[in-house]
């Protein structure tokens, strides 16, 4: 899936300063529920299977990302949000390679559509993986701004 597909320039929060990741996961996930990606009848399965598969195992991977999901009924579409994390620290999220999360994303996948979710994990690290990528979020100053850097790596135009 096309991240410019994935995300509405209003769902990249720059500067995004959670105080940790269990706040992270839950102000995203409230931008979800405010701006009506999540609807009102689902938003409490959201907000507890994304927790709970948090809980269960952390979803901090490497090169300072993480990608809390979860997969809930009655959604009809993915819900997703991207903090970009202010400051030079990062937030520690229990990452494979201890090293704190600088770009979080929150899914919400339909529970039905298995295969989707699994691609759209991967679509989003494959993405985030790449270094030029992460370097030019991080130094996004607004939301167009992130988004456009993400529209342009789906052209495929450089990023410096």
């Amino acid at each position: 899936m096309q991240l410019t597909k994935l995300f509405a320039a209003q769902d990249l929060l720059v500067n995004f300063r959670p105080g940790d990741k269990w706040e992270a996961i839950t102000q995203m996930l409230d931008h979800l529920c405010e701006s009506g990606r999540i609807p009102a009848d689902a938003a409490e399965a959201a907000r507890e299977a994304v927790l709970a598969r948090e809980q269960s195992m952390s979803t901090g991977m490497e090169h300072g990302i993480a990608i809390p999901h979860g997969a809930v009924e009655g959604l009809e579409e993915i819900a997703a949000c991207m903090g970009i994390v202010g400051g030079d620290e990062g937030l520690p999220f229990d990452s494979i390679d201890g090293g704190p999360a600088r770009l979080i994303v929150v899914l919400v996948i339909p529970r039905d559509q298995k295969l989707l979710h699994i691609r759209t994990l991967a679509d989003v690290a494959r993405a985030l993986t790449k270094e030029a990528v992460r370097e030019a979020l991080l130094e996004s100053e607004t939301s167009d701004d992130a988004w456009g850097i993400l529209a342009r790596n789906e052209a495929g135009a450089e990023l410096a």
